[in-house]
């Protein structure tokens, strides 16, 4: 058997990286209803489920992983009521490599299969308590009743990251002559950076032939980076949560991901992108995990302009600080009033009223409404701004 190029020893790989562009095509696998559901403490009610399924099928995404099965009870039915909702999207259920839980799957109607099993030495030996040719055993048997069964099967090499080079490509290469459609590369941990993914990725996809997923997690925030370095390594599908929910710190988020392949590598899936703001707002209300108003793509205070540089800048020419428009994403551009806010900020504010000031008086309201966000400590209201000018006018006696 061919041995894998030693990581780290294959030359630098950073300018090569660079340099690479995604050729496509991209698939995305939203697991926001399995491995989103295994955040702690996160649980989805049946209906919401469903909900979720149908707004992922709404948005665009190629294939949906719905869940667990071999769970049985609540989890089972949930599935079954997915899979009849006949959605235009690939549905595929999470399995152990046990023929048990891929009955389970038949069961439910899915039309594809995730394939489970630890790849590296600490898991075989601490979490499995088996040895590398029972995984070996494990996934030739799984895979092969899975094909048997005509269902799509993805592999999943957990914990790849950790895994020794020559056994990841003897896993790989044992799913691919059984049968697997594709191999999932899990970061089960998050200890990759960019430039390590993209050589490790790029030495499957040449060793193996096989379709490679990545499925990254956030743990040193960069799941997203970590994502896109596969593809451009040559993997063409990607694992992400709504939000980017998941175990620990979460998983590669799929607005993020989506939007950053649009505007940095030229990459558009076709999504409705409209519908995110309202898909995040649903799934952060269903799992109890509220949307930080700096989350990236869909967070409320994206394009929401207080310092007086870029909101005049803006005002102009919303190009001057936003890559893509408000509407892409389901948002809406604001001014608000605050400390370091100047007279552009103002006369847009009043203007939002129906008031229009002359620059004198905006320049005496200037440093009372400062003052006065220094003391609340906050941006103002509306009405404070409105009612400032009403009372300055009313000074005046206008």
């Amino acid at each position: 058997m061919r041995r894998f190029r030693p990581f780290g020893l294959a030359g630098d790989f950073s300018e090569e990286m660079l340099a690479a562009k995604i050729q496509g095509p991209v698939y995305i696998d939203d697991t926001t209803l399995r491995d989103g559901e295994q955040t702690a403490g996160v649980v989805f009610a049946n209906e919401e489920k469903i909900n979720i399924a149908k707004m992922l099928a709404r948005l665009g995404v190629h294939q949906i992983e719905v869940g667990i099965p071999a769970m049985g009870g609540d989890e089972k039915k949930a599935i079954r009521e997915i899979v009849d909702l006949e959605l235009p999207t690939s549905i595929l259920a999470w399995n152990r490599a046990v023929i048990s839980d891929i009955q389970h799957s038949l069961d439910c109607g899915v039309n594809a299969v995730a394939v489970s099993i630890s790849a590296s030495d600490i898991h075989i030996k601490h979490k499995l308590m088996q040895d590398r040719q029972w995984v070996l055993d494990s996934v030739r048997r799984a895979v092969e009743f899975a094909k048997s069964h005509n269902l799509y099967v993805s592999v999943n090499a957990e914990d790849a990251s950790r895994a020794d080079a020559d056994f990841l490509l003897e896993f790989a290469l044992a799913a691919k002559e059984v049968g697997a459609d594709r191999l999932r590369y899990c970061d089960t941990v998050g200890i990759l950076d960019p430039f390590e993914t993209y050589q490790r990725v790029k030495v499957l996809v040449e060793e193996t032939g096989l379709p490679i997923e990545m499925h990254t997690h956030n743990d040193f925030g960069m799941a997203v980076a970590n994502a896109i370095a596969g593809l451009k390594a040559g993997a063409t599908y990607v694992n992400t949560t709504v939000n980017g929910l998941g175990e620990r710190a979460g998983n590669a988020s799929l607005e993020e991901l989506v939007m950053a392949l649009r505007y940095c590598e030229g990459i558009n899936l076709g999504f409705c992108t409209s519908f995110f703001r309202e898909l995040s707002e649903y799934v952060a209300l269903a799992s109890g995990r509220p949307l930080p108003a700096w989350k990236p793509v869909v967070g409320s205070n994206l394009f929401v302009y207080e310092s007086e540089g870029r909101a005049s800048g803006a005002a102009r020419d919303p190009g001057t600080y936003e890559i893509f428009l408000p509407g892409e994403v389901g948002l809406l551009r604001r001014f608000n009033v605050g400390k370091y806010s100047g007279p552009s900020v103002v006369h847009q504010k009043l203007r939002e009223y129906g008031y229009h000031p002359s620059e004198k008086e905006v320049g005496e309201l200037v440093p009372t409404l400062r003052s006065k966000s220094i003391a609340l400590k906050r941006s103002l209201f509306d009405k404070e701004v409105v009612e400032e000018y009403i009372a300055l006018r009313g000074r005046k006696g206008k």
